[in-house]
């Protein structure tokens, strides 16, 4: 017979197990899932970052349903990596191309539109997924000098948007799809010091790594601030322009500010709220696809639905950060 306080030992964990297993699937009710299936033959989607996390499940959903997708990624085998995988899955899928694309600098962004102008008629979805989290501490810039989350978060996108503007009148209607998170509302848009140099300086003293990132907030609401000035601008033309929050997801993107031991201590929080990658790619896909929101422009979407942000806007901002952008993106270099 067995000793019963052996049988409580077990019962305990298992109790656990079941109980977060419980709360996941009750929690995962609220998580939408994008119920549109057309097929999406002739439609060409480009998506910044698809090889990995929430760009490459966008990619795979699109694939699936017969779109073209254009892989701009910054690391080229990777992107022919995780073309490999899909076609594997998916021989009958719609086509993919690979192309390299580093954000972090406009050289390699002038050269990528430069090919795609070359080799598209028009892009029907441009999907602005890709995006960095480094600690502070490393003081990483990108090839013209500007802060990292700044740089290719946000001007790296703005430019990339703008030169590929041409393409996306062509195939009106068409759509810009923002990928920005709720940590938005954390943001801070200090115009007097946009490359955070004081938070960097604070973070090298304190060595380490903070969970909390104020440049990845700072250019989240940046990515917000630009998607409404671009609707804005693009009111009437045929162009949507809309904003995502994925979610809390199980991706690399925050590889270096969570170690291993942070996903023992937090097990039960992981397990209960965290969504994967594929559920977090499915308000992507919605924003990217579904006819129901065709003509709707200027909105935040989360779980499939309209998202109110907490953070209060304001338009003198929208406006100088659209022009201080476009003064950097010309000067090549921080003023």
């Amino acid at each position: 017979m067995v000793p019963s306080t052996v049988v409580y030992v077990a019962a305990v964990p298992i109790s656990v197990i079941v109980a977060l297993g419980l709360l996941r699937k009750w929690r995962s009710r609220k998580w939408a899932s994008c119920v549109s299936n057309t097929c999406l033959r002739g439609k060409t989607f480009l998506i910044t970052g698809a090889n990995s996390g929430i760009g490459y499940e966008t990619a795979k959903s699109l694939v699936r349903r017969k779109g073209r997708v254009i892989f701009a990624c910054r690391d080229i085998a990777k992107a022919k990596e995780a073309i490999a995988l899909i076609r594997k899955e998916q021989p009958l899928g719609g086509e993919m191309i690979p192309m390299q694309l580093d954000l972090s600098s406009f050289e390699s962004i002038e050269k990528f539109v430069e090919i795609v102008k070359a080799g598209f008629h028009k892009i029907d979805v441009l999907i602005n997924n890709a995006g960095v989290v480094v600690p502070l501490n490393q003081d990483l810039k990108t090839k013209e000098g500007f802060e990292i989350h700044f740089g290719v978060n946000h001007l790296g996108h703005f430019y990339l948007t703008n030169l590929l503007m041409d393409l996306l009148k062509r195939a009106t209607p068409s759509r810009i799809v923002v990928v920005s998170s709720t940590l938005h509302e954390r943001g801070n848009i200090n115009f007097d010091d946009l490359n955070i140099r004081k938070e960097i300086e604070q973070a090298k003293k304190k060595g380490g790594s903070s969970r909390h990132n104020p440049g990845y907030s700072n250019s989240k609401l940046m990515n917000a601030y630009f998607a409404r000035a671009l609707a804005c601008n693009l009111r009437n033309t045929g162009i949507d322009v809309n904003l995502v929050c994925p979610g809390f997801c199980a991706t690399n993107l925050f590889r270096y500010s969570i170690k291993w031991y942070h996903y023992i201590f937090m097990a039960p929080i992981l397990i209960a709220f965290m969504k994967t990658a594929k559920q977090g790619s499915e308000t992507v896909v919605f924003c990217a696809t579904d006819h129901s929101i065709e003509g709707k422009t200027g909105k935040f979407y989360r779980d499939c639905a309209e998202y109110n942000s907490k953070y209060n806007f304001d338009k003198d901002v929208e406006t100088k950060l659209w022009n201080v952008s476009e003064e950097l993106v010309k000067a090549r270099k921080p003023l």
